[in-house]
């Protein structure tokens, strides 16, 4: 099964921000060339997640944020003991590291309003990676396997 996998990287400019990297990963997925199959992005790091959220309203964003610091506040958990970044941990863990979106017709299979979002909970970064691969499915119309 024929794919692509770039590393993307992200700056982040606050300790808590979602970061859209939609037009990124679309670019990854036009260079490949693929018109029917599967977009699979992951961050590294224990402390940042990935997201498909509203791309209209910013203020969507801002509430993601402002529920996740209500439901894990700062510095009450044991691992604030070691690096003070426990909730990081928490909130990354809960959102989780990875989406996957279908690729219909060379095209990113997210709704109008949707997008793909990076999820800082530790910032700011000079860098976040993300690994973004493209695998190629075949065109299910035709049955016929990828590149054939």
């Amino acid at each position: 099964m024929p794919s692509r996998r770039e590393i993307l990287t992200v700056a982040t400019d606050r300790r808590e921000v979602l970061v859209d990297v939609t037009e990124a990963v679309r670019g990854v997925l036009r260079a490949s060339g693929v018109r029917d199959g599967l977009v699979q992005v992951y961050v590294q790091g224990a402390t940042a997640a990935m997201m498909i959220q509203e791309n209209w309203d910013e203020s969507v964003q801002t509430d993601v944020v402002d529920l996740l610091r209500k439901l894990i506040p700062p510095g009450v958990w044991l691992h604030d003991r070691q690096d003070g970044n426990g909730d990081a941990h928490l909130k990354a863990g809960l959102v989780g590291p990875s989406e996957t979106v279908p690729v219909i017709d060379g095209e990113l299979g997210l709704s109008t309003w949707q997008n793909l979002f990076l999820c800082e909970f530790d910032g700011p970064r000079r860098e976040r990676r993300i690994v973004c691969t493209v695998l190629d499915m075949g065109s299910p119309a035709t049955g016929k396997p990828p590149n054939a």
